[in-house]
C-alpha cells in the first residue's frame, strides 16, 4: 500500500498509469499549496487541450488495387477488372489531449504570477505535444511569469536548460524576476524527490512544497499498489545496476 521506493517509483511512469499519477499529483500540489499562500494568492487548475496523431508508420498502400487483363474471345476484346489482395496498413488517428497544469494568481487583480507544470511524455517525444508546450514554454520565459517546471519521467528529451547534467528526473525554477538565472533540481532513481520553493512576487516568503510527501499520499490512497505488477520490466527499461538495485527494494518491501 506504500511506495516502496525512497524516492520516485518508476512504475509510476508506465504509459497507463502516468495520466492519472498527472492528475493526482496536479490537485495534491495545489492543495499543499493554497493554505500557505491565501488569501493573497489562490491556486487555480487549469487545462491546455491540443489535437496529436499517433505516431505510426504509414506505409502509403492503397485499401484496393485494380490490374486490367485482356481476354479473346472470337470477334470480341473483353478487358476483365481483376481485384488484388490489399495489404493491411494502419492509419494515425487524431486524438484530443487535455493537460492539467496550475497557475498561481493574484486574487485582487487575477494576474498569473506562476505557473506550474509536471510534464507528460507527450512533452517529451510526441511532436505536437512538445510543440505546445514549449510555445508556452517560451511565452513564459519572455514575461514576468515564473515557471516550476516538474519533470519525473525518465524517457523522452528533456526540455532545453543551459548547464544542465541529466540524471533521470528534474525539477526547474524559474523565477520571472531573475532571468536568465534559474534554479535546477536534479536527482535520480535512488534519491529522495527535494522539495521546492515556488516562487511569487520579489521580496516574498516562497512557500515550500514536500512532493516526495505527496508523491506517497497519492500512491497511497490510489492504491496504485493494486494497478502495478511489480513483476513485469519497468518501462522505460532501468540500466543494469539499477534493475538489481530495484528488485532488491522490492524484495524488502515484500519480507
Amino acid at each position: 500500500m506504500y511506495n516502496p521506493f525512497p524516492g520516485m517509483n518508476p512504475y509510476l511512469e508506465m504509459p497507463e498509469l502516468w495520466h492519472q499519477v498527472h492528475n493526482r499529483l496536479i490537485v495534491a500540489i495545489a492543495d499543499e499549496l493554497t493554505p500557505q499562500i491565501v488569501p493573497k494568492y489562490r491556486v487555480s487548475i487549469e487545462e491546455r487541450v491540443y489535437t496529436s496523431v499517433a505516431d505510426i508508420l504509414m506505409t502509403g498502400i492503397a485499401d484496393v488495387a485494380v490490374s486490367l487483363r485482356q481476354e479473346s474471345i472470337p470477334g470480341n476484346t473483353i478487358t476483365a477488372a481483376k481485384l488484388t489482395e490489399p495489404a493491411k496498413v494502419s492509419v494515425p488517428i487524431p486524438e484530443e489531449i487535455t493537460e492539467r497544469f496550475l497557475e498561481v494568481r493574484s486574487t485582487q487583480t487575477g494576474e498569473v504570477v506562476t505557473v506550474i507544470e509536471i510534464l507528460s511524455p507527450k512533452n517529451k517525444r510526441g511532436k505536437e505535444g512538445r510543440e505546445a508546450y514549449e510555445r508556452k514554454r517560451h511565452k513564459i520565459f519572455a514575461s514576468n511569469t515564473s515557471l516550476v517546471e516538474i519533470d519525473l519521467l525518465r524517457g523522452g528529451e528533456p526540455m532545453p536548460v543551459l548547464g544542465a547534467v541529466d540524471t533521470g528526473y528534474r525539477i526547474l525554477v524559474s523565477r520571472g524576476y531573475r532571468r536568465p538565472e534559474a534554479d535546477l533540481y536534479t536527482f535520480g532513481l535512488k534519491n529522495v524527490i527535494p522539495t521546492f520553493p515556488v516562487p511569487l512576487r520579489k521580496g516574498e516568503v516562497e512557500p515550500v512544497v514536500d512532493l516526495q510527501s505527496l508523491l506517497n499520499e497519492v500512491y497511497a490512497k490510489a492504491r496504485f499498489d493494486l494497478a502495478i505488477s511489480y513483476s513485469q520490466p519497468v518501462k522505460p527499461t532501468l540500466s543494469p545496476e539499477e534493475e538489481v538495485w530495484a528488485k532488491e527494494i522490492l524484495e524488502r518491501g515484500e519480507g
